[in-house]
């Protein structure tokens, strides 16, 4: 496998402008000058997916880079989210379509998108691994792999049904480290155990990481003033042995100026008082008043209006502990729009089964206030 530079550019956060009609799309100016000045510093990695930005992702991908640097220049991932189709005809079509719309010729990394849950099951059903490794003796694939959102369980399941993957992407941040309802720390370690290298998603958590509480903020400036709150989070996953290279999804030119300084030639991994004070900040997260949601899923099982409810109740949380109204909403958006809060009949079902006796019907009310 390739060596290539330690931070990756995921195409799920572009900048977006106000269109004729009132819609919004792709701001390209603004995508080709962040391209720019990625590949400038001597970073080649590009991440999307057949569903980013409403599907438009790819073809943005395809302006933005594939037209103008030469193909040998830089590498594309990107992602078959089997969720999304009717049928395995029409996911395995998304492969062809993500071709035509990216012009890549080809994929540097390839991967089924989001296992974790009941989303994993059309993967296996579709005949997508046999599908993808295909591609891959077709010379259409230089690496296959998958990213999961699921805990170490099934991440240990996934790689003992599929040992042929090249990689795995897993969601690693200092934050969610420990986490019970993450597991990064566990998840990381599955993969290492099975040899694979790691691409990693969310080491900033979706932005948050640059909204600490005062109290937390205040641990990280007194270790080090001259760190930003993202360069902590950056160089917490980068530092990882094993990691092929870490994702952010940027959204303006000055992100990408600064995450290519802190990932760039100076960067250093973290010394353990560094990590250690990391600890420290862990533990004052832990601490704040949440919802106590770990989790386990039992409510899901319970529900007869198939609400999701630990996507709900971490939208909730994410709110409570960073103060991240937008990735607070994009968190709900993304994981609980085909089972909102407002769909709850206040059943108390899902409240008989949680081990944490989370008030959950009054959890969701506000969730749905808030949200939707």
């Amino acid at each position: 496998m390739d060596k290539i530079g330690r931070l990756g550019f995921g195409f799920m956060r572009l900048p977006e402008v106000e269109a004729a009609d009132g819609s919004k799309e792709i701001d390209l100016d603004q995508v080709k000058e962040m391209v720019d000045l990625f590949m400038d510093a001597g970073f080649t990695y590009f991440d999307t997916a057949r569903g980013y930005h409403g599907c438009r992702s790819e073809a943005a991908l395809k302006a933005a880079l594939v037209d103008r640097y030469p193909r040998e220049s830089f590498q594309i991932a990107t992602k078959l989210p089997a969720w999304m189709a009717k049928d395995a005809d029409e996911a395995r079509a998304m492969f062809d379509t993500s071709l035509e719309q990216t012009g890549a010729g080809y994929f540097d990394y390839y991967l089924l998108h989001n296992l974790g849950e009941d989303l994993t099951a059309p993967f296996e059903e579709y005949g997508l691994w046999e599908f993808a490794l295909r591609k891959k003796e077709e010379g259409l694939i230089r690496n296959f792999g998958f990213s999961i959102h699921d805990k170490a369980d099934a991440l240990e399941e996934a790689l003992a049904r599929h040992p042929e993957v090249d990689f795995v992407q897993l969601q690693i941040n200092y934050a969610d480290w420990e986490s019970e309802v993450v597991e990064s720390r566990k998840c990381y370690e599955v993969a290492r155990a099975h040899g694979l290298p790691v691409v990693i998603m969310e080491p900033i958590k979706g932005g948050s990481l640059v909204k600490l509480p005062d109290e937390a903020a205040a641990v990280l400036r007194e270790a080090d003033p001259s760190q930003s709150l993202p360069s902590w989070a950056l160089r917490f996953a980068a530092s990882l042995p094993g990691v092929l290279t870490v994702l952010s999804g940027m959204s303006m030119p000055d992100q990408v100026r600064e995450n290519v300084s802190i990932m760039g030639e100076g960067f250093a991994p973290l010394s353990d008082a560094e990590l250690d004070a990391l600890a420290r900040v862990r533990a004052i997260l832990d601490g704040m008043p949440t919802v106590p949601c770990t989790d386990c899923r039992y409510c899901l099982k319970s529900c007869p209006q198939g609400v999701r409810i630990p996507a709900a109740l971490a939208s909730l949380n994410i709110l409570a502990l960073y103060r991240d109204e937008h990735r607070a909403q994009e968190n709900y958006d993304w994981n609980a729009e085909d089972g909102p809060a407002s769909s709850c009949i206040a059943c108390g079902a899902c409240e008989n089964v949680c081990p944490q006796h989370i008030e959950i019907v009054k959890e969701l009310a506000r969730a749905a206030e808030l949200f939707e």
